[in-house]
């Protein structure tokens, strides 16, 4: 697609005095990802019309974009009232709402976005989204078809990272994601091909992400970043999209790394050209459709080798990603086929994890608001990973067990009181839903061990989480699904052998889970069976990892080297 700044700006000059030219130009500024740019722009706009909403609304977008979060809600509340009709708006002022934390605030504004146009399926997925992040469950069935039905006739582009909390199939994933895909491809031009680089040059690995800190993605990856950086063989370049949040995890990164590039609020076109300069051979996405990522530079194509790991549980449906990074319990031959990607299978679970943590002793429980002696069952997902079926199904093992509670992530705004709501309307004590404030990431791992059981959700369930509760000893309970979001903590049991914490459907999980918060005895030798192959397995095997890994990329940059197209990859099976 040809960029329409240049002429836009040509205009300008000509009639410096057209607003809305003005605001058109800081709409394609914002969209290239050049905030600075895109807030100069309407402000030359606002000059020559104050307080026109339109213009508002770019400023806004503008400072959301630069992280200057309060500054976008002021301006976006002004381009609201003044055009209170419009749905746009509505949606950024919602967006800027959510930021700051006001999530009640947030949900009015997606409401009243829906209100005035209730036919469009990309507002509807808006409200959808955020209503399951406050556990507000209104309408859940009625909103969640329209999406799936504006998916299915690509009608809207609907956000993919949203969608995987739908109890979609794959091949609806595959659609959605598809439907983005076209939108990025519509407004980016690709880069001429990378030049060659000579056959026996070492192997440059790029990673792309906004999580390069504390951050799932950042607690995930460091230690196998330490470890490759030990073992050579690789050349790691890791571009941020996040700014240094003067973390412990961003030093060890950034000591793991060979460059860890600051490419923060840049815009698309300088990240990738930071990219191509950089010579990296093989470039993992590690945010995909996730929020905060970037999937307009991954579409300029700055790598020749580009693959979807970790972040984002599902197909790309992108052209310009090459590869899946999977397992075959996560990614099995007949869920492949949804996917877009060639798939490069590791011999053990894909997800990596930081061995290096130290899981500290907690407070006491009665400090947690846990009972002194009663059965903790947890469950630290995300509150949008929550649905009526699956806590419904957690409720009914605490029917089970008496005495038990259930311990909680405490969700955004009203969150929590929907939840007791909800379990009284089932006839039980809200009380014995417990809440946990979201920690430091080491204080957290602390308390989980006091968890007996973690009790996992569905359709998306544990992944970090998993890891979490796993690493410090907490089991975890789950039903593997039929996508990949859906099948990430049975493949961390499968893979340290504990394959009969995967059970088959609900009623298995709901048996299987009251059996152990009935004995105490069975639970105790579950957590030491935990314990053992936490050892022994591999899957908190980094340096392992890191063979695995590199091998992986050196086939994929290989192949490419020698003209080769995309073909599946299986590593050599471990003992």
């Amino acid at each position: 697609m040809t960029d329409p700044r240049p002429a836009l700006r040509q205009a300008l000059r000509a009639r410096p005095d057209d607003a809305m030219g003005w605001v058109m130009l800081a709409e394609h500024e914002l969209d290239a990802g050049d905030a600075a740019s895109g807030e100069a722009a309407a402000r030359r706009a606002l000059a020559l019309r104050p307080g026109h909403p339109e213009a508002l609304a770019r400023l806004g977008r503008a400072h959301w974009m630069l992280g200057r979060r309060e500054d976008a809600v002021q301006s976006l509340r002004a381009a609201a009232r003044a055009a209170p009709q419009h749905p746009g708006i509505a949606v950024w002022l919602a967006h800027a709402l959510e930021d700051i934390g006001d999530a009640e605030g947030a949900l009015a504004a997606y409401a009243h976005a829906y209100a005035l146009a209730p036919q469009e399926p990309q507002l509807a997925s808006y409200l959808l989204a955020w209503r399951r992040r406050l556990c507000d469950w209104r309408d859940l069935d009625r909103l969640a078809r329209q999406v799936r039905d504006a998916v299915a006739r690509a009608q809207a582009s609907v956000e993919p990272f949203a969608f995987l909390s739908e109890d979609a199939s794959a091949a609806e994933q595959r659609r959605c994601a598809a439907l983005r895909a076209a939108v990025i491809a519509r407004a980016v031009r690709p880069l001429p091909p990378a030049p060659a680089r000579d056959a026996q040059a070492p192997v440059r690995a790029g990673f792309l992400s906004n999580g390069f800190g504390n951050h799932p993605t950042g607690l995930l990856t460091v230690a196998l970043f330490e470890a490759l950086r030990r073992r050579g063989g690789l050349e790691l370049h890791l571009f941020a999209l996040n700014r240094d949040d003067g973390s412990a995890i961003r030093r060890r990164l950034g000591a793991a790394a060979d460059v860890l590039h600051e490419v923060a609020q840049q815009p698309h076109a300088m990240v990738a050209d930071a990219i191509r300069r950089a010579g990296v051979d093989v470039l993992f996405d590690l945010r995909g459709w996730g929020g905060g990522g970037a999937p307009e530079v991954l579409a300029m194509r700055p790598a020749p080798v580009q693959v979807n790991w970790l972040a984002y549980p599902g197909t790309s449906a992108a052209p310009w990603i090459d590869y899946v990074l999977a397992d075959r319990f996560v990614l099995p031959d007949a869920l492949a086929a949804d996917f877009s990607e060639t798939a490069a299978w590791l011999p053990r679970c894909f997800q990596p994890s930081d061995t290096a943590r130290v899981v500290a002793e907690p407070p006491g429980r009665a400090a947690c608001g846990l009972p002194a002696q009663d059965v903790v069952f947890c469950c630290f997902n995300n509150s949008y990973k929550l649905n009526p079926r699956s806590v419904a199904r957690a409720l009914e093992v605490l029917r089970g067990v008496p005495g038990s509670v259930l311990w909680l992530l405490s969700g955004p705004g009203n969150a929590d009181a929907r939840l007791r709501e909800f379990a009284a309307g089932r006839g039980l004590d809200p009380a014995r839903l417990v809440f946990m404030r979201k920690q430091p990431h080491p204080d957290y791992l602390a308390r989980l061990r006091h968890a007996d059981l973690f009790l996992d959700t569905d359709p998306y369930n544990a992944h970090t989480t998993a890891s979490d509760a796993l690493w410090a000893g907490c089991p975890v309970l789950t039903v593997p699904g039929a996508t990949f979001a859906a099948r990430v903590a049975g493949s961390l049991n499968h893979h340290l052998g504990l394959a009969h914490m995967n059970v088959a459907d609900d009623a298995a999980f709901v048996a299987r889970a009251i059996a152990l918060g009935n004995d105490r005895a069975a639970l105790a030798a579950l957590r030491a069976e935990l314990a053992a192959r936490r050892a022994d397995s591999g899957v908190f095997d980094m340096d392992g990892f890191a063979v695995d890994f590199a091998a992986m990329t050196l086939a994929m940059a290989r192949r490419q080297r020698k003209g080769e197209a995309p073909a599946p990859l299986q590593g050599p099976a471990r003992p």
